[in-house]
């Protein structure tokens, strides 16, 4: 499963590198090709206004891809550095960040999402914002475990009896130890994170017309789904499959990096 989970998000890659770079134009309205079924002339079939399913699939896979990549990027960065400091400094500044912690993990994080994207207005920057500011919780409760744990062990005192600074003994001795779990969080992170643009694409809070998404792609198809369901079919499966295959992903590394768990085998 491991090796379908790699092809798929590699397909995934590819098609993101093909639609912005083989030269398709997704918003090409040709209306004597309205709703045309998948065929020779059209391989996934024509939307409501006679663009090209297959065009507007592989633009939607480059959006997905950014927002993804950029997302979880930013939502690790902010929360392995504020993780970092929460469990190293302790006292009051790790129990005003783990307040802060509780009080985000007491929403669900998909619903601030669609509030703070309804406050900064819909465009690609704007969800890109809101999933990072929601995202980064995950990784400073998980780095703050482990630098707790961690802080305490021979190499750390040792440098903090040499007198080492506190970004020094942070990037030196404690962040490599804590990344193993950071990219089973992070596998993870870019599957919600695929399913949160859509989802807010399919609100009208994302991508905005005549743009392509995942997302907006369903929106628009399902208003045809009893005489042309490709246009949900298409982009629902590609949602479906990406997804799977980044959760798949994440359960092959947590495995991998589980070493109690290899160990009870």
């Amino acid at each position: 499963m491991t090796r379908f989970a790699v092809a798929v998000l590699l397909a995934w890659v590819v098609m993101a590198v093909l639609g912005a770079s083989a030269g398709l134009d997704p918003n090409r309205i040709s209306l004597p090709q309205i709703l045309l079924p998948p065929s020779d002339a059209a391989w996934l079939g024509t939307d409501d206004l006679g663009r090209s399913v297959a065009a507007r699939l592989l633009a939607g896979a480059g959006v997905s891809l950014l927002v993804a990549v950029t997302t979880v990027g930013l939502a690790a960065s902010i929360g392995i550095a504020i993780g970092l400091l929460a469990g190293f400094l302790g006292g009051w500044v790790d129990r005003v960040i783990s307040r802060l912690i509780d009080v985000f993990l007491a929403f669900p994080g998909i619903l601030l999402a669609i509030a703070m994207a309804a406050m900064l207005g819909p465009g690609i920057e704007n969800v890109i914002i809101a999933l990072a500011a929601m995202g980064w919780v995950g990784y400073a409760r998980l780095v703050r475990v482990q630098v707790l744990s961690l802080k305490r062990r021979e190499h750390v005192l040792a440098a903090v009896a040499m007198g080492q600074g506190t970004l020094a003994i942070l990037r030196r001795h404690l962040l490599p130890l804590t990344l193993a779990p950071v990219w089973v969080e992070a596998s993870f992170g870019i599957a919600g994170a695929v399913v949160a643009e859509a989802g807010l694409s399919f609100l009208g809070l994302g991508i905005q017309p005549p743009g392509a998404s995942w997302g907006s792609m369903i929106r628009d198809g399902v208003r045809y789904l009893l005489v042309a369901p490709h246009l949900v079919l298409v982009p629902g499966l590609a949602l479906f499959f990406v997804v799977m295959a980044a959760n798949l992903l994440g359960d092959a590394l947590r495995d991998r990096f589980d070493v109690t768990s290899r160990s009870t085998r």
